[in-house]
């Protein structure tokens, strides 16, 4: 008998009662298959964190370089943004008077009032209110006339060349006796003065206490 008949003789129920030779090369066969299922598998389960952790990886680098390619391929329109808002703060600021033009724009405040018929009881600029890169200059302001007037005022403050706003804006009756021709107009008018750089320079710390002297013998 061969060694092929021998085999299909087998009973694969019935292990025990196979010839030595076939026990041997079963039980080998299965040592081969279990080493071979813990070489791979272990090695596998081993290296499962670093592979999480690796796809996660992978992921927020894709994320980041579709962040960038986004911004990329919009940098034309955003160079474009950036010179239209600094058109737009370049032309506010040309509507802030310097220094030199505070006086006459008050002049030009007083005068509005005037040309609409409004008689003027009070004009009384504050001391101005700095800010980070500009100051604000107040204008208690007191008219009387009728909201007509009043209309033609604002409109006429609103036209000015200068930027000029109106806050705290009051209306009463001049007296109880005054017909609608006869309010008065309490307003504080701000308008805003652009600093120069020497005032927005920090302060010069020469010759200070604790400070050496610039220039001193050595």
């Amino acid at each position: 008998m061969n060694f092929i008949e021998e085999v299909k003789r087998l009973d694969f129920k019935d292990i025990g009662r196979w010839p030595l030779l076939f026990r041997a090369l079963a039980i080998g066969l299965l040592f081969v298959v279990l080493t071979a299922g813990l070489v791979y598998f272990v090695p596998i389960n081993s290296e499962m964190p670093d592979l999480e952790l690796a796809r996660k990886e992978e992921q927020d680098l894709l994320q980041t370089f579709d962040e960038k390619q986004g911004k990329a391929a919009n940098i034309e329109a955003y160079k474009g943004q950036l010179k239209e808002m600094e058109r737009s703060f370049g032309a506010m600021l040309r509507q802030l008077p310097g220094r030199t033009e505070v006086p006459s724009l008050l002049v030009d405040i007083s005068q509005t009032g005037l040309a609409a018929g409004l008689q003027e009881k009070l004009f009384q600029p504050a001391a101005e209110v700095k800010k980070d890169f500009y100051a604000e200059l107040p204008i208690h302001i007191r008219l009387t006339g009728s909201y007509h007037q009043f209309g033609s005022f604002v409109s006429g403050i609103a036209a000015l060349p200068r930027i000029v706003t109106l806050h705290d804006i009051t209306i009463t009756p001049e007296s109880k006796d005054s017909g609608p021709d006869r309010l008065i107009l309490d307003v504080t008018a701000k308008t805003y003065r652009y600093l120069d750089d020497a005032e927005t320079a920090p302060a010069d710390t020469k010759g200070k206490p604790g400070k050496p002297a610039v220039g001193g013998a050595g």
